[in-house]
């Protein structure tokens, strides 16, 4: 068993425990405290420690776009007429369902944002008739994604 009050120890055991994870996010503790040679309640309190500390930000379901009938996938930066005006965009853009990500960014845009689409028939109506018309948007920028290269987890230390 590992002594959990040895931060070396807990530090590795978290590491262990984060990179299982990352790897199976369904795996039971059970499983995971016998293949971390564990208690099966340590792996829960270290979870627990985790999720507290923010370290793990949550387990959820990742959906596929185009199983889902997203054939369209693009990269939008968003230009706003004053700065003043980004943080009620980002607001007015969470009600957009399509909107599946949003990041403040340095240099042309304010903004940058993914947005799915069923064909571009559909971009073009979001882009056009929802985010055009947002109090403060001065222009946008597509970037239409063929498909991803990969997708990674951040990097454990």
């Amino acid at each position: 068993m590992v002594n959990s009050k040895n931060n070396e120890n807990t530090d590795y055991l978290d590491q262990e425990i984060i990179r299982k994870l990352s790897e199976n996010g369904r795996i039971p503790f059970s499983e995971l405290a016998k293949e971390l040679k564990v208690s099966n309640s340590l792996v829960h309190l270290r979870v627990k420690k985790l999720q507290e500390s923010g370290v793990i930000a949550g387990f959820s379901v990742k959906l596929n776009a185009k199983a889902n009938g997203f054939e369209t996938i693009t990269y939008t930066g968003i230009a706003t007429k004053e700065a003043r005006f980004a943080y009620s965009i980002a607001e007015q853009l969470k009600l957009i369902p399509e909107i599946v990500e949003c990041h403040w960014v340095s240099g042309k845009y304010a903004l940058f944002i993914k947005i799915v689409a069923a064909n571009n028939e559909e971009l073009r109506k979001i882009i056009y008739e929802q985010i055009h018309i947002i109090e403060g948007v001065g222009g946008t920028d597509s970037f239409i994604s063929f498909g991803s290269a990969f997708e990674k987890n951040l990097p454990i230390h």
